[in-house]
Parts: structure tokens; C-alpha cells; sequence
């Protein structure tokens, strides 16, 4: 299954776009639960209009003996699949923080990553755009792996380029993409706090990419964009259609 145009016709008028995103969101988080080691789940959050996203939470911090230990998921995955950042950006990530929690006795879960599946509402106004752009610089500068995924066609808005401006002050090359998915790593080399980035231009007609999602821990899972995309496009019976 290749990338359909679901916010235009012939495709919009015969299927809603919310529904379907509610149901790929539905499918990631399922596909990451099948991969996800033990004292991590993950699910979906849909308000539309605000955000669509699936986060991956950590119910208990694991132990490793070795924190740069990378953990490749599915294991059938070749070796080399993933591939090198197309940038790496100095990052200042946010090593103190004044803030007011408040937590049950039960010491719920902890946010470990989040992918985030941009809405025609995220891309609406700059208010928007603001909103979520500031959304996803806070999971980064908090250490919280990030994905981004948009296939809104009809408006040009490029928040990953919004947020680069943001984290990288200058220092990162705009990626020229109408549609495109991108993953966020932050991590520390050499003393120094960076900002690994993987981006994929992404287009109708044409398949979608597998992306690293990371997560605290070190923990790397294959987000399997077009395997997840083609079962939810089985199962709200959507065939190809012809452009």
C-alpha cells in the first residue's frame, strides 16, 4: 500500500481522515506493544483539533548495565537498518527545571517517547503551530525520544523545520518537504548535549519509511510506518485509488 491523499477528494469524500488517524494511531501503538521489553507499554491519545499522538510509557526505570546499549527491534531487522542522522545539531536540553508535580501513591508511568501524527488543526494557524511545535521541544529538551509524521496535504506549513528554528538557533539545515516523517534523538557526546535527526520526505503515491523511535533507556524500536499504514487501510477497507 503506497501513501494515499486523505484530506482531498476522491478519498476524502468516501472516508472521514480523523477516523482513519484514530485507527493508524491505534495500530502504531499496537505494533510498538508486540516489541516494546517488559515495563513498557505503549497507547494512543486522539483529541482532535489538539493532538494525535501514540507515547510509549516506562512503568518501572530498567537497570542496564550498559547505558549506550542500543537495542534493535523487530530483532528479524537487518543489522545495518538503521541508518546514520541525516543531522546532528548542538542541543541544550533541560537539566533543571522548577516545576509543581503531583503524582499518586502508585507511582504512575513515565513518558519514555511519544510519536506525534500531525492534524490538519496542528498546521491551521500559527497559534497552532506554535502549540505544537512547543509541545515537541519540551519532550526533547526533557530527554523523550520524538517522532513526527505528517501526510496533511493543502497546507504548506513545515513544523519540523518551525522546530528546528527553535531547538537549533540557526545551526540546522532546513529539510524542503511538504509531507515528510521525521525522528528526534537527544543524547550526550563528549560532554556535550546533541540532537541526532532522521527525516524522510514523504509523498502521495509512494511508500512510507521505517523510522528509529528512541526511548529513555536507550532503547531503539522500528517504527514500521507503511506495514502499520497498509493494515489500517485493510480494515477500513480503503483500496488504491487512482490519482
Amino acid at each position: 500500500m503506497v501513501l494515499q491523499d486523505h484530506f482531498r477528494p476522491p478519498l476524502s469524500v468516501r472516508r472521514h481522515w480523523h477516523a482513519f488517524h484514530n485507527a493508524w494511531a491505534t495500530y502504531i501503538a499496537s505494533d510498538l506493544n508486540a516489541k516494546l521489553p517488559e515495563g513498557y507499554f505503549a497507547e494512543p491519545n486522539v483529541q482532535f483539533g489538539i493532538e494525535i499522538d501514540v507515547a510509549a510509557f516506562e512503568e518501572s526505570l530498567p537497570e542496564l548495565e550498559n547505558p549506550e546499549t542500543v537495542i534493535h527491534l523487530p530483532i528479524d531487522f537487518p543489522n545495518n537498518w538503521l541508518p546514520p542522522p541525516a543531522q546532528t545539531v548542538p542541543f541544550l536540553s533541560t537539566a533543571n527545571t522548577v516545576q509543581v508535580s503531583i503524582f499518586n501513591t502508585e507511582a504512575g508511568p513515565v513518558l519514555a517517547g511519544t510519536i506525534e501524527l500531525v492534524s490538519p488543526a496542528n498546521k491551521a494557524r500559527s497559534t497552532h503551530r506554535d502549540a505544537f511545535v512547543s509541545k515537541c521541544e519540551t519532550y526533547l529538551r526533557q530527554g523523550i525520544g520524538l517522532v513526527i509524521v505528517d501526510v496533511v496535504t493543502g497546507r504548506k506549513a513545515n513544523l519540523h523545520n518551525e522546530l528546528l528554528i527553535r531547538l537549533a538557533r540557526g545551526s540546522a539545515s532546513p529539510f524542503e518537504a511538504d509531507l515528510y516523517a521525521t525522528a528526534y534523538r537527544p543524547i550526550e557526546r563528549d560532554g556535550k548535549q546533541c540532537l541526532d535527526i532522521w527525516q524522510e520526505k514523504l509523498a502521495v503515491g509512494c511508500a512510507l519509511p521505517a523510522l528509529p523511535l528512541w526511548l529513555r533507556g536507550d532503547i531503539c524500536l522500528a517504527v514500521e510506518l507503511n506495514n502499520i499504514y497498509d493494515r489500517t487501510c485493510r480494515e477500513h477497507r480503503i483500496a488504491v485509488t487512482s490519482a
